[in-house]
């Protein structure tokens, strides 16, 4: 319920973004960054953040969390997402969006694409749960990029996430992801013999075009 309630608030966060109008072109990742790190703190008084905080547009939103690329300025008729894990009462939430400035076809395209997928995976996941394998949802989610006309843009689709710091607690294991070298069912327990809870994440590129685009929550 915890994790529910964090999630919850994370998707209010994106409500209030959009309300604002915050995604502007002229600014760069860090000031959006920056602007909405204080829109959290002012609804939520959010200050803790269980990972970096990423805005990426343009090239760079073909490059997977564990990059650190250039901070680039937001372009007329661009493309960008976001990845927040604030903290909520010492409960992690994690919750990536895509936004769409302009109307370039591709670039909307990529945007409705992730997170109709991420929709499937989750049907898809919620049929399967009981059974699947880590990397069995992930070649799933690889092909499932190819249906939809993209290339897959990250090495895992997903991970654990819990109480605050879950990476602490866990460790940073191949098997607290939804990882190709993770066999493990994702219905297991956890070290401590707990529950585990999943983050779900849709990365697709077009590497020509040099557009990504990312949508993730949780899928537990």
């Amino acid at each position: 319920q915890e994790l529910i309630e964090a999630e919850r608030k994370a998707k209010i966060l994106f409500q209030e973004i959009e309300k604002q109008k915050i995604v502007q072109p002229g600014k760069t990742e860090k000031q959006l960054n920056t602007e909405v790190f204080e829109l959290a703190f002012s609804l939520f008084g959010i200050k803790k953040y269980w990972h970096k905080r990423i805005v990426r547009s343009g090239k760079n939103t073909l490059l997977p969390y564990k990059e650190n690329p250039p901070n680039l300025t937001i372009e007329a008729d661009d493309i960008l997402f976001f990845d927040f894990g604030p903290v909520f009462d010492d409960w992690e939430a994690d919750v990536g969006k895509t936004y769409v400035v302009g109307d370039n076809e591709q670039k909307l395209k990529l945007k409705k694409d992730v997170e109709l997928a991420w929709h499937e995976g989750k049907s898809f996941y919620q049929k399967n749960k009981e059974t699947i394998t880590a990397s069995e949802f992930y070649a799933y989610t690889v092909n499932l990029a190819k249906k939809y006309g993209w290339e897959y843009g990250n090495h895992h689709c997903g991970h654990l996430i819990g109480n605050f710091p879950h990476e602490t607690i866990l460790g940073e294991d191949e098997t607290n992801y939804i990882h190709p070298n993770n066999t493990e069912p994702m219905s297991n327990k956890d070290i401590l013999g707990n529950e585990r809870f999943w983050i779900y994440e849709i990365h697709f590129v077009d590497t020509k075009l040099q557009i990504g685009g990312f949508f993730e929550q949780l899928v537990s």
